[in-house]
């Protein structure tokens, strides 16, 4: 999609998690449905941007056997935007790039204050479109030298490994064992729908930093809950996460309380928190996914799409 590229998206999900840090956003919120076979998410909430305030919903299904039953992807759905100032609506447009892209942008951002300066080995637990993403987006604020890539299926992994190898310039290759992958890393991401954890405390070496992307709904879970407890805990935003997250798991434990988390990741940003204290300090950075990256990224493919001409242009007001 030419209207939205991973640089811009990153700049434009730094100014929005800024906007919220700072008391310039519309309160994001969540509502979460299942369904057989799969589950609803719907994400609302809003930005206030340099020229203008907008209105970001999100209703996004996810139904993980699409791919192998009927060829659809496993995630899908829409965006609605809306001039934050007066309801107007702008646009509708489709979310699965744009979800992607917002998500490894999270995560680029997160390691710029998480992740040691010297760290250069990765590995993505997932080898789908957002463990793509993942890779490429890390690669813009961390030098990677080389990196992993695990997944259940390995034909997946070694396919996803040549493609980016190939377009980044570094080593990558496909992790046949996990925990010996993540013993060499400095930087961790998962990002796939388990709903159980696949990464064991023992695993993860001091100074790691840890990306969860996937725990995005109750039931998710891609880290056992004792890393919370001896690792610092960052979140993009907290009240979410303890109910979607990865913190939400080591809340029902009894293992952390909200009180634990070090900070959101516009406290990062706007300076008014501080992220890595130490060289062998594991952090875990707890990115559930908010409408506050919906919004700040559908503004922005808003605004370009006008300016370019692009779009089908429709009126439901007359």
């Amino acid at each position: 999609m030419s209207l939205l590229t991973l640089p811009e998206c990153i700049d434009a999900v730094d100014a929005a998690f800024l906007a919220h840090a700072t008391g310039r956003s519309l309160a994001p919120g969540l509502l979460h449905i299942e369904a057989s076979g799969g589950e609803f998410h719907v994400k609302a909430g809003g930005v206030m941007m340099e020229q203008r305030s907008y209105f970001a919903l999100k209703a996004n299904g996810g139904f993980f056997g699409n791919a192998a039953s009927n060829g659809l992807p496993n995630i899908l759905g829409v965006i609605y935007l809306a001039d934050g100032s007066n309801g107007f609506p702008l646009a509708i447009m489709d979310s699965l790039y744009i979800t992607a892209l917002r998500t490894g942008a999270a995560t680029a951002i997160a390691a710029r204050y998480l992740a040691r300066d010297d760290a250069s080995i990765a590995t993505i637990c997932g080898a789908g479109r957002q463990g793509r993403i993942q890779l490429r987006a890390l690669c813009s604020t961390v030098s990677l030298k080389s990196a992993f890539i695990w997944s259940r299926n390995q034909n997946h992994a070694f396919a996803a490994a040549s493609e980016l190898s190939a377009e980044l310039g570094i080593s990558v290759k496909p992790a046949v064992s996990l925990p010996i992958a993540l013993e060499q890393s400095d930087v961790v991401v998962t990002c796939t729908p388990s709903r159980q954890p696949i990464i064991e405390r023992s695993w993860i070496a001091p100074g790691t930093f840890v990306a969860a992307v996937g725990a995005d709904s109750p039931d998710k879970q891609e880290l056992d809950p004792e890393m919370m407890a001896s690792a610092s805990v960052f979140t993009d935003i907290t009240e979410q996460c303890a109910h979607v997250g990865e913190l939400h798991h080591a809340l029902d434990r009894g293992i952390l309380t909200v009180a634990n988390v070090k900070a959101e990741l516009g406290d990062l940003i706007s300076g008014r928190s501080s992220g890595r204290s130490s060289r062998d300090e594991i952090t875990i950075f707890d990115s559930t996914g908010t409408a506050l990256q919906d919004a700040a990224a559908a503004a922005l493919t808003y605004e370009k799409a006008i300016a370019t001409g692009r779009g089908t242009m429709m009126d439901f007001f007359r």
